[in-house]
């Protein structure tokens, strides 16, 4: 019996990379999926083969249920038609895994406006897309175990210097999985989000040249199959508790990361001064940036 027996999903940039194991795990697991992908080279500028056929080829091969879709997720009514595709194939609707994505980098002030906007179409725009058309099924049907999941990025929550473009549509997909989490609860949708961390042939060129981890095809620890667990976990009815939050997995670890709260917070009476409120942030809020651990605070 599998995890996901009888659901069915829609995973975008299911082609390759990360996607394509999430899809093959999936129906590994009992899903029908639908594997999106436009097969677009990693900045988005040209098409590259049918990796979703054959992904989906895959998944029939091995005995699981798999059509393919090609469409532009940036496209609002090429999205609409493939979630009616999933439901009219399959007979429902319960997950979507927006996965799709490009890389265009660039220091900021060598970016140009196609850069920016190109990354931000397929990333925030796309999820948008596929999230409008699903949470309209969702309504329409409510009451069931319906999962959104975004995939982001530490390029995002930490600032990678030279993807301003990325980190921007991917803490924008954060903040749309916040507010989905808060509207379509009513409907039976969770959202949340995934940070993967894994080799593919978007970090294929760290190979070698990062100090943090061993970026390389031969590192086990970074395979993408150490991604899909919390994400067939999130897909899963056993997550149904789980909702508006972001877990980090790869490189062998799952984490559960902060929500956002209030660290260190100065108050008035009435209005403020400004000379008053200089003070107050900096002797409270410079301590909580620049000390956090009270022992390595310099000694007066």
């Amino acid at each position: 019996m599998g995890k996901l027996d009888g659901r069915v999903a829609v995973v975008t940039g299911a082609g390759r990379g990360i996607g394509a194991e999430v899809a093959r795990t999936f129906a590994a697991e009992g899903a029908s999926v639908v594997v999106n992908d436009l097969g677009a080279s990693m900045d988005g500028s040209s098409t590259e083969g049918t990796p979703a056929e054959e992904v989906a080829e895959e998944i029939k091969r091995a005995g699981g249920k798999a059509i393919a879709n090609n469409c532009d997720v940036t496209d609002f009514e090429a999205t609409e038609q493939m979630i009616r595709q999933a439901v009219e194939t399959f007979g429902g609707l319960h997950i979507v895994v927006n996965v799709a994505g490009i890389i265009r980098d660039g220091m900021i002030f060598k970016m140009d406006e196609r850069q920016f906007d190109s990354v931000i179409a397929v990333h925030l725009k796309g999820s948008f897309n596929t999230t409008r058309h699903a949470s309209v099924y969702w309504r329409e049907n409510r009451g069931g175990e319906y999962r959104l999941i975004y995939f982001i990025s530490g390029s995002g929550l930490w600032g990678a210097p030279a993807q301003p473009n990325y980190a921007a549509a991917k803490m924008g997909m954060v903040g749309l999985s916040n507010s989905c989490a808060s509207a379509l609860a009513g409907y039976g949708v969770t959202s949340n989000c995934i940070a993967p961390v894994a080799y593919t042939r978007m970090t294929a060129s760290l190979e070698g040249k990062s100090t943090t981890m061993n970026y390389s095809p031969d590192n086990e620890k970074l395979s993408t199959k150490n991604v899909v667990p919390p994400v067939v976990w999130l897909a899963s009815e056993e997550s149904s508790w789980m909702n508006g939050r972001i877990i980090q997995c790869g490189n062998g670890r799952i984490g559960l990361f902060n929500s956002p709260a209030i660290e260190r917070e100065v108050t008035t009476p009435g209005v403020w001064d400004l000379d008053d409120a200089f003070e107050e942030m900096n002797t409270t809020f410079r301590d909580a940036v620049e000390y956090p651990n009270p022992f390595r605070k310099p000694r007066a």
